[in-house]
């Protein structure tokens, strides 16, 4: 069984193969994900790494707090996106009431 994990605070000079083999001395990196800004295409400071849920363990435990190209990584298990709620475009008023 493998866990997702969530890390934060990320170099933006960061490339996946650092965060992977920084993760590998903990246990098999099965996937890593950078995410990037979608208007400018540079990297948002935090991604996800998927291992095994041991390793994971271990990985949280040692990685978080600890210093990265001069930053404190903030590493936890990832959580279910939220689905966003429906409504009416963020202003959250009914628009009939007028």
């Amino acid at each position: 069984m493998s866990k997702k994990l969530y890390v934060g605070n990320l170099p933006f000079s960061t490339n996946e193969d650092e965060l992977r083999d920084l993760f590998a001395a903990y246990g098999e990196v099965s996937s890593v994900k950078l995410i990037e800004d979608r208007e400018t295409g540079r990297l948002r400071g935090f991604g996800f790494v998927e291992m095994a849920a041991d390793g994971a363990d271990a990985a949280m435990e040692a990685l978080n707090g600890k210093a990265f190209g001069g930053r404190d990584l903030r590493v936890n298990e990832a959580q279910e996106r939220q689905p966003r709620s429906g409504g009416s475009g963020g202003y959250g008023g009914d628009r009939n009431r007028w």
